[in-house]
């Protein structure tokens, strides 16, 4: 590798080139950005390089996080992250870490053993633990992300820069609850509304989350919905049990699917209706009973030749029984695990009970039905990841952190560009990043 060696001082120069070897960094990542970045690292003449992931290597990483392949999936990013970079430099020292970065055991004393640390993390709670770590170990952070074509890629230094923290986020996209539980009109309204319900029966319920009809909407006021108040809570009326005890009632018809349904899909959506002046100018729901419209269900759900079930519309008919399947599997994890479950777009049973019950809600509100892809895709706020971005972004964190190492923060500018941009101006920018 001495010609390897002496390739990176002709680029960076003698200086920078032992800064480079010399240099222990933390990669916190290995997914899009973090396959790339290690890559980058390891071309780049990095030697002493440390990664960390939680988490497993899935089939559908394989289009744009390039170090992995079919054989790997299930396996830790981080351990095969290593080994496939590995052998674009033997030379270098690359330690895996499959763990939490939020770990006790990555505490300040460990942080601040490196010299930059580099984040390729996709969610913000993480990135707020590093950024807070790195500021107590005074130590360099190159932050970065992507979404679509967009990416970002900037230097926190304790007492030099803002850090991660310092500027307010923008808030996630939040919908009127009145909408939600009474007027939907767009699929997304029918997909906050599963997710809600997801939460109150086997979730940690918030009541900012209700699911049921929503009595206090001023548009729905007036005779009926006075009336539809003072019998709220009886059976049959308003979703038949009171609010705050959805998830009690369930426990107590121990989750009866068909029950839960009628709930949901036939008393609430009547109970809806008797709120007159809701729809004077919109089109009014239809009411699903399961009998009548679990009669109409093939025994079995219609399968496809194609391999593409997540994209296929599913009917009405078929989200009734996978509503009931997964609900009965849902209940089974509740009783294993004894706690409260967290939605996770990547459980099967949960992305099904989701996916069901939105197109269900979609059908009675005449809103149009979407494939399971679709609506993972909206419920789990997911932009579709591009590779090129990834890939510029990675190469900008690598000269973030060039510039860290030979003293030249003030260089160190935030960069945020659209990918589209970058190409067309040629990547015209790098001259001035980094020398």
């Amino acid at each position: 590798m001495a010609g390897t060696s002496g390739i990176h001082r002709n680029v960076l120069g003698i200086d920078l080139s032992r800064c480079v070897e010399n240099a222990k960094v933390l990669v916190v990542g290995a997914g899009g950005i973090g396959c790339e970045l290690l890559k980058n690292l390891v071309l780049t003449g990095f030697k002493d390089i440390e990664v960390i992931d939680l988490d497993t290597i899935d089939v559908s990483n394989l289009n744009r996080q390039f170090l992995f392949q079919k054989r790997h999936v299930g396996k830790s990013k981080a351990r095969v992250s290593q080994e496939s970079a590995q052998r674009f430099n033997p030379d270098a020292k690359i330690v895996a870490r499959h763990d939490n970065i939020m770990s006790s055991d990555y505490n300040v004393d460990f942080f601040k053993q490196f010299n930059v640390v580099m984040n390729a993390l996709d969610n913000r709670a993480a990135r707020n633990h590093v950024n807070r770590m790195c500021l107590a170990a005074d130590v360099p952070l190159v932050e970065s992300g992507t979404a679509g074509y967009l990416g970002q890629a900037t230097v926190i230094k304790k007492g030099v820069t803002e850090c991660y923290e310092c500027q307010p986020k923008p808030a996630q996209k939040t919908f009127p609850g009145c909408t939600i539980r009474n007027t939907p009109s767009e699929p997304i309204h029918c997909i906050v509304w599963a997710k809600h319900l997801f939460n109150q029966l086997f979730g940690e319920a918030d009541a900012d989350e209700e699911v049921s009809p929503d009595t206090e909407d001023p548009e729905a006021v007036g005779e009926a919905g006075i009336k539809a108040v003072q019998n709220e809570g009886k059976e049959g009326v308003a979703g038949g049990i009171e609010r705050a005890s959805t998830r009690t009632w369930a426990e107590e018809i121990q989750y009866d699917p068909v029950r839960l349904f009628n709930k949901l899909f036939n008393e609430d959506i009547k109970y809806l209706l008797s709120m007159d002046k809701l729809w004077r100018k919109r089109k009014p729901p239809m009411p699903l009973n399961w009998q009548n419209i679990h009669t109409e269900c093939n025994n079995d759900i219609e399968e496809t030749d194609n391999g593409l079930q997540d994209q296929r519309v599913w009917s009405p008919q078929e989200c009734t029984k996978i509503f009931k399947q997964s609900v009965d599997t849902l209940k089974q994890q509740l009783i294993i695990r004894g706690e409260d479950l967290v939605w996770d777009k990547d459980d099967p049973a949960s992305m099904d009970f989701v996916t069901s019950a939105a197109n269900i809600r979609a059908h009675i509100f005449s809103i149009p039905l979407r494939s399971r892809f679709d609506i993972k895709a909206m419920a789990g706020n997911i932009i579709p990841a591009i590779a090129t971005t990834n890939a510029i972004i990675s190469g900008v964190i690598v000269m973030q952190a060039l510039n860290i190492l030979n003293g030249k923060l003030d260089k160190c500018k935030t960069v945020s560009y659209a990918v589209l941009v970058m190409i067309n101006r040629q990547l015209s920018y790098t001259n001035e990043i980094v020398w």
